[in-house]
């Protein structure tokens, strides 16, 4: 069973390094000296496998975001390599990613959990992972990769660059519909979370999107909605196109956003057939049947109308062949939490993200 524990202090941490209690089995750690000498770092400590022992120069952070972690090496690396150590990074948590990322550049890290990674090249190493987070609040930032939060990060994959935070809510605003903009101290906020795990780069010249890739699989693994809602199948006496005229005259006749949904908008974008029925999401399906003259049937519909007042679905729409159809990222989420022949073709959605993506940045 999964304990939620407050995340600890630095203090906590390193209390418990100074008294044994924090180890990685087989190994032996026993503190030498807690804030040597310049204070550039926490914790020497002596490391010990059978007649092998080993000087590790430790910096704790009481965070586990990967720019923490990221921050907590290279401050371990640099005093390590000046005073003849081995570097080492203690945090509450590391999952398999970030022991990946230490073991790659030869820096020892382990967590409060029983993960870790060490290594004393030539004499010992050990790596162990899949111990599951304790501790809630590990991270300053709540989940902003899901529902309206996730907006800022979804603009990055539309356009990866700009000159400020200001610019970022702008472009926000021109790509949602009919909906508030989200405010200033919002955009911060995400934007803090997506800097704390590297996906995007400030400096003096911009703010960047560096990891589009990363972005898109959290995005992915994190989309979810209101799936309760209301859903109206309906007959409408007209053929594509003029359906197509009549909902978006409608939509505007009654000021609700409307748009396709994903899975109805994957043509646009992959090679996909389209369902039996045009799929649209509006925040009133009652109001546009009765604007379109439409038959509430299940037997041979033509149109589906989802009940949806999330911003976020609606984002970044775009108008081809008469109609509004769902964001290439928004096709893509959809069909990532389908079956496999919907993550399969979200493969090629993919690729043209972050083809766009790329050339934007070049």
């Amino acid at each position: 069973m999964t304990v939620n524990r407050k995340a600890p202090q630095e203090k906590d941490i390193l209390d418990r390094l100074s008294t044994g209690e924090l180890t990685l089995r087989p190994l032996n750690f026993r503190m030498i000296t807690r804030e040597p000498k310049g204070g550039a770092i926490d914790m020497i400590i002596d490391v010990a496998w059978k007649d092998q022992s080993v000087m590790f120069a430790v910096e704790c952070k009481a965070v586990s975001t990967p720019r923490m972690v990221r921050d907590a090496a290279a401050q371990a690396k640099a005093y390590a390599q000046r005073e003849n150590y081995l570097p080492m990074v203690v945090v509450p948590f590391l999952d398999k990613e970030r022991l990946d990322e230490l073991e790659r550049e030869e820096i020892s890290g382990i967590d409060l959990c029983g993960n870790g990674t060490v290594i004393a090249p030539g004499k010992f190493a050990v790596y162990r992972t899949g111990a599951p987070n304790q501790f809630r609040n590990s991270a300053p930032i709540k989940n902003i990769y899901q529902r309206n939060s996730s907006i800022v990060g979804r603009v990055f994959l539309a356009c990866p660059r700009y000159a400020s935070v200001t610019e970022i809510q702008d472009e926000v605003r021109r790509r949602t519909s009919m909906w508030s903009p989200i405010s200033l101290a919002t955009v911060s906020k995400a934007l803090q979370g997506l800097e704390e795990d590297l996906i995007v780069k400030r400096d003096s010249l911009a703010i960047s999107l560096v990891q589009p890739d990363k972005l898109l699989e959290k995005l992915a693994s994190s989309f979810t909605w209101k799936r309760d809602q209301t859903v109206i199948r309906a007959k409408v006496a007209l053929e594509e196109n003029a359906l197509f005229d009549v909902l978006l005259k409608a939509a505007d006749e009654e000021r609700i956003p409307l748009v396709a949904t994903g899975l109805a908008s994957v043509s646009q974008y992959a090679v996909m057939q389209r369902g039996p029925f045009l799929s649209v999401y509006c925040p009133n399906p009652e109001a546009l049947l009765k604007q379109i003259g439409g038959t509430s049937t299940e037997r041979f519909p033509n149109i589906e109308i989802i009940e949806a007042d999330e911003s976020f679905l609606y984002f970044d729409a775009r108008e081809q062949g008469g109609f509004r159809w769902a964001s290439p990222i928004q096709v893509y989420l959809e069909l990532m939490s389908g079956d496999k022949r919907d993550r399969e073709t979200a493969e090629q959605v993919r690729g043209l993200i972050l083809d766009t993506v790329r050339k934007q940045l070049e």
